[in-house]
């Protein structure tokens, strides 16, 4: 019916209706053939907005105190806004592989930290399942969902001194632009510094204009595009879309074949969405950095080294704090490269940088302004609360004035491990790549790295590798080289060694005794 309604013979009552049967802005907009923005003006013009009821959680016993919110398109508000200064914080949404609840714990530290610096503190999220979303986290809770729709309703009502889409990951990171340019007061790195990281072309400017190394890459739109750059940069390749989170749908490619298959099957590529290709570093560390920035000083949270090979999705690698193997030359440039990035950008807040290191030679891989998963482990070991640094940063509140310019070094290593459902989905390929896997993380800490790291493994509760009997080994080709020293180490401990043809032709070629199976 809508379909063939026209737009100029919608009036308040219709529209009040459709919205009550829960039409979206943007599903209006699409039966209509009229724009979103469109919509929602005529929606505005005439005066059809929500309404916000409290969730009664006294039963009906007594009045209501706590303001717990959510939208209805009714005629009494019982919202009852303040006047006093507002800081907005929007959430992660639903949790999924990817969009966990690290993100949740900055927004929640973002939001105590504005409470104790004096705001009136608003938490936007719909997940029951989160701590954002505890009635005592924020002075006000809307529980609605993160969309530019609702977002907008929230802040015309609110009319808070700022918002800040930095903590809540990628749903939120993808509304900036939009809020911006519809008047909301966002607070910290602009939308505009966001989209500079984000976008590949002008990442890329920026990398070159610093002097900063980086792998051989491109952007492509279709395969003939991708073949292209393929052709010009060699196999193998990473490719993956671009803006997601949590390495959805990024995969390493060998040939035309798998490029080809991986662009039939990819439905994240569009035009202003291109996907990316990058040259695949082999045997080369990867490396994590946390760091906040309050547009002149920068602290670096903790430079993390990755135990598992460049390739493997940060989320599910293990890492140290402090490194285990990078020298101080190489963490000094680490951390020199990041300021000058920081600074570039104007990041006002939390900036995390992803590197890798091959042949002593720094390669920036991305940049990411805002919330990293790894802010609460680089928290915990240092002791300071960085969601909480960087939200008072987007405050106008100086590092300097935070007292808050020193790294911190710890005198203990500190070991991050992922843990996998694969015991619940027995279907699912254990090889670990670049696309998030991992459902959570312990952390082991001891005075040596091969301490906190034997803690970590018993932490996740995995099945333990018995002190002494048989080793199966079974590698790729690439990695016949590197196996040998892990072999030899293997018979140092008393294991005996089996092994699949080709890599048993190795190992005896070495001089290493195995059986073949």
């Amino acid at each position: 019916t809508l379909r063939n309604t026209n737009f100029g013979e919608i009036d308040k009552n219709s529209l009040r209706r459709l919205k009550r049967q829960g039409f979206a802005d943007h599903r209006l907009a699409t039966l209509l053939g009229v724009s979103e923005q469109t919509l929602r003006k005529r929606r505005w013009d005439l005066g059809v907005r929500p309404v916000y009821k409290r969730v009664d959680s006294c039963a009906a016993e007594f009045a209501v105190s706590t303001a717990y919110l959510y939208s209805t398109y009714e005629e009494e508000c019982e919202a009852e806004p303040t006047q006093n200064r507002k800081i907005m914080v929007l959430g992660g949404g639903p949790n999924r592989i990817g969009q966990g609840i690290e993100f949740d714990y900055c927004c929640v530290h973002a939001s105590q930290a504005m409470r104790e610096e004096g705001f009136e503190t608003i938490m936007v999220n719909c997940n029951p399942e989160t701590v954002s979303t505890d009635f005592d986290t924020s002075d006000r809770l809307y529980f609605e969902p993160l969309t530019l729709e609702d977002v907008l309703e929230i802040v015309h009502l609110e009319k808070p001194y700022g918002v800040i889409v930095q903590f809540g990951g990628q749903t939120p990171l993808k509304l900036a632009k939009e809020l911006e340019a519809n008047g909301v007061p966002i607070i910290g790195t602009s939308p505009d510094a966001i989209d500079r990281a984000e976008d590949r072309g002008r990442f890329q400017q920026m990398v070159n204009r610093l002097g900063i190394l980086q792998p051989p890459n491109g952007m492509a739109s279709t395969y003939d595009e991708a073949h292209k750059i393929a052709a010009d940069i060699g196999y193998p390749l990473i490719v993956r879309p671009s803006y997601v989170l949590g390495g959805r749908a990024m995969e390493v490619v060998y040939s035309d074949d798998e490029l080809r298959d991986y662009m039939s099957r990819s439905a994240y590529i569009t035009k202003d969405a291109p996907i990316l290709l990058d040259r695949f570093l082999d045997d080369a560390t990867e490396v994590d950095v946390d760091a906040i920035s309050d547009g002149t000083d920068v602290l670096i949270g903790g430079i993390m080294e990755h135990i598992e090979q460049a390739g493997v999705h940060s989320g599910d690698s293990a890492c140290s704090l402090p490194p285990f193997s990078l020298s101080e030359d190489i963490q000094n440039q680490l951390r020199d490269q990041m300021r000058k990035m920081a600074r570039e950008l104007g990041v006002v807040g939390l900036i995390n940088a992803q590197f890798a290191i091959q042949d002593n030679k720094i390669y920036v891989l991305e940049v990411n302004p805002r919330a990293a998963r790894t802010v609460p482990f680089v928290s915990k070991v240092i002791g300071r609360s960085l969601a909480k640094i960087a939200a008072r940063c987007m405050a106008g509140i100086s590092l300097a004035e935070q007292q808050q310019l020193n790294e911190y070094q710890a005198e203990f290593y500190a070991v991050k491990k992922s843990v996998f459902p694969f015991e619940k989905f027995p279907g699912v390929d254990p090889i670990l790549g670049p696309e998030m896997r991992s459902t959570g993380e312990v952390m082991g800490v001891g005075d040596t790295f091969a301490e906190a790291y034997a803690k970590s493994e018993l932490a996740t509760q995995a099945p333990q590798i018995a002190p002494s009997g048989l080793a199966l080994i079974s590698v790729r080709d690439a990695d016949k080289p590197g196996i040998i020293d892990i072999a030899q180490k293997l018979l140092d401990l008393g294991f005996s060694l089996l092994a699949t043809e080709g890599t048993a032709n190795a190992l005896k070629a070495a001089g290493l005794p195995c059986n073949q199976v």
